[in-house]
């Protein structure tokens, strides 16, 4: 009886219809109703950018500074990287284990990088913490003592991190890609720094990079998540508005592109690594967004993931059809990439392989690809192309860390930031025509940089390399 009457009460269970209003969104009203970007600048030049979501509890704030290794020289390059370990060493007020105390017991946590053209320090907290996690940040950047002693035990762990950089392949191609496409320019040098700079910076190195470079109109001070604005600008007056706006910068003379190649031959490498690149475009060329759908059009592949037959990348196609699938693939995995920076960019693929005997053909369908992009590009492969980079963008913004590093980059770079929705329309303007054209610009017949590392003794000359950039 008792099993009959639960069988008749749970039949008579319906399941609730969601409200007409729960699911009535379009594309289009999702990215309108995304939470606005505020940014309000300080007397002194010093900028707060920020994007409230009222619903979270947690935050992530930080300080986007205008300044890394390309703006270092010869003699003190590594020095930008030298301060990000140095500025959590201690300060006037917080010894290292204060520091380390303090973020620890706000369940925080606070961390730092740094790149070519940007350096960046940023916490996450609870959001009722954000003012002390501002205090912090502003207490290691611009009152950290730099201790001679902690300076001499700071040396040892960045030449152990430099050397397990060296153990990225991927790093250090990239690394001898910069080297060679940028030769006798600040893109042209590592992040990390030589080992001799890292044996050899000295207190007064930080100190003077600091001053040049640590200045209010540099600097962005940004965050996401469950923040008030308002409260922000109050905090950024308290800390930051005594700073001062530094010198006229000398406008940086344009990163000159070299084509050129190297060879960094290691036959008992498991695998070779290659790279092939050609001059791209800076952030705000409006070239960008057409070279970033020409990008998502090659598309990126690695065997582990299969279906290379199926996926949109004719690249995937063609490196892993017969005649060679009885040999191997072509290529363990590639990837197409797009980066830019201030005044200019690097456009190229990445391919990884352990079909040494067969790399003459693995750049061959690379350049071939390329060559492809600025003749016979359709309607149809620029449409998946768009939506697959919409959606990778999209998907990169999840979380208030992603997002307030996607505000301070846009706000240094642009001095705005391009809304969602902004940059959807972007993409959505770019059509088969404009890809080809960018291709044929950019791509077609010009030089090239190349990198080989591995056992790349089969690797072609680099002049039929570059007499393949066009065709007859």
């Amino acid at each position: 009886m008792n099993r009959l009457l639960s069988r008749r009460f749970i039949s008579n269970i319906t399941t609730p219809t969601p409200a007409s209003t729960s699911i009535s969104y379009t594309y289009q009203k999702s990215l309108g109703n995304l939470p606005e970007t505020r940014i309000s600048r300080l007397s002194n030049g010093f900028t707060v950018a920020t994007e409230t979501n009222p619903n979270l509890q947690t935050a992530t704030v930080g300080v986007w500074i205008d300044a890394g290794s390309r703006f270092e020289n010869k003699k003190n390059n590594g020095t930008a990287h030298f301060l990000e370990h140095m500025f959590f060493k201690g300060t006037k007020t917080r010894t290292q284990v204060d520091l380390e105390t303090q973020i620890e017991n706000m369940g925080g946590h606070l961390n730092a990088y740094t790149s070519r053209e940007q350096t960046v320090y940023y916490a996450k907290s609870l959001s009722k913490d954000v003012p002390k996690a501002v205090d912090i940040l502003s207490d290691i950047l611009l009152s950290s003592n730099f201790s001679k002693d902690a300076i001499e035990r700071e040396r040892d762990v960045i030449i152990r991190e430099s050397q397990e950089v060296d153990k990225n392949k991927e790093e250090v191609v990239f690394d001898h890609l910069h080297a060679i496409a940028f030769q006798g320019t600040g893109l042209g040098m590592t992040i990390l720094g030589p080992i001799e700079n890292i044996k050899s910076i000295q207190q007064e190195d930080l100190l003077e990079y600091v001053k040049e470079n640590y200045t209010s109109d540099r600097m962005v001070l940004a965050a996401a998540g469950g923040v008030d604005h308002d409260q922000l600008v109050k905090l950024a007056e308290k800390h930051f508005g005594g700073l001062r706006p530094g010198n006229v910068r000398a406008k940086l003379a344009k990163a000159h592109f070299t084509g050129s190649d190297l060879r960094a031959r290691y036959d008992n490498h498991p695998t070779a690594h290659i790279a092939l690149a050609v001059e791209g475009v800076s952030w705000t060329n409006q070239d960008y967004w057409p070279l970033l759908v020409a990008q998502s059009v090659i598309g990126s592949w690695d065997r582990s993931l299969g279906a290379a037959s199926h996926v949109s990348s004719q690249l995937a196609q063609k490196l892993t059809e017969q005649p060679f699938k009885s040999l191997g693939y072509l290529a363990n995995s590639f990837m197409s990439f797009n980066t830019s920076y201030t005044d200019t960019g690097l456009f190229g693929v990445y391919a990884v392989s352990d079909n040494f005997t067969h790399l003459d053909d693995l750049v061959h369908h690379i350049q071939r690809e390329w060559h492809r992009l600025a003749l016979n590009v359709t309607e149809i492969e620029v449409f998946r192309a768009k939506n697959q980079l919409k959606t990778s963008l999209l998907l990169s913004l999840d979380g208030s860390t992603p997002i307030c590093e996607d505000i301070g980059r846009q706000v240094l770079t642009y001095g705005k930031r391009l809304t969602p929705w902004e940059i959807d329309g972007l993409i959505e303007r770019v059509t088969a025509k404009d890809v080809m054209k960018v291709a044929a610009e950019y791509i077609y017949d010009r030089e090239v940089a190349v990198v080989g590392y591995g056992p790349v003794d089969g690797l072609q000359d680099y002049n039929r390399i570059r007499a393949a950039m066009s065709p007859t």
